[in-house]
């Protein structure tokens, strides 16, 4: 009994169409060539995004610059000893912008008063007087505007609309 066997493939293109397996694999990858590459455009897109989101969003709160209530006064102390107390914004550079700035002037006596016993004179001697006056009528005549450079704040806070200082400002403003 003889048995012939043919050289046909069962299910896929046959060689006598001219079509071989490797050409077919050949051109389907190559028609998902550019769907691959879009995908992975897309890909490093969104996660570059979301990479420079993060980092804005930790400078951001690094910064404080979401706890700045934009409707109060904010008190800004400087490692000189200095504290200025105005309405910050750009908390989030390298500087905080002030504006309508107020500062603590102290006076002391230094010589005592001529009108008064000796014994309320040796206490007045040592006493201070604080006052709050509004930047702009110095010598130099700055503006109402201030730039402080971050390392030189030690820290910052909103203020209560009921503040003595606070208080002070909106007196100050009403009577201009």
């Amino acid at each position: 009994m003889d048995v012939k066997i043919q050289n046909k493939s069962i299910g896929g293109p046959s060689r006598q169409s001219g079509v071989s397996p490797e050409s077919h694999r050949n051109s389907a990858s190559k028609s998902r060539r550019p769907f691959v590459v879009g995908a992975l455009m897309l890909l490093v897109l969104v996660v570059g995004t979301f990479a420079c989101l993060l980092l804005w969003n930790a400078k951001m709160a690094q910064s404080g610059a979401y706890a700045v209530d934009t409707n109060k006064f904010q008190a800004v102390f400087l490692t000189n000893g200095q504290v200025y107390f105005g309405k910050a914004s750009s908390m989030g550079s390298s500087y905080i912008d002030l504006k309508n700035i107020y500062y603590l002037q102290v006076q002391q006596s230094v010589q005592p008063s001529t009108d008064k016993p000796a014994s309320d004179n040796a206490a007045a001697a040592g006493e201070s007087q604080v006052s709050l006056t509004k930047l702009g009528k110095e010598l130099h005549g700055p503006t109402d505007e201030m730039h402080i450079s971050r390392e030189q704040v030690l820290f910052w806070e909103n203020l209560t609309d009921d503040s003595t200082v606070v208080k002070a400002i909106k007196d100050y403003e009403t009577k201009k």
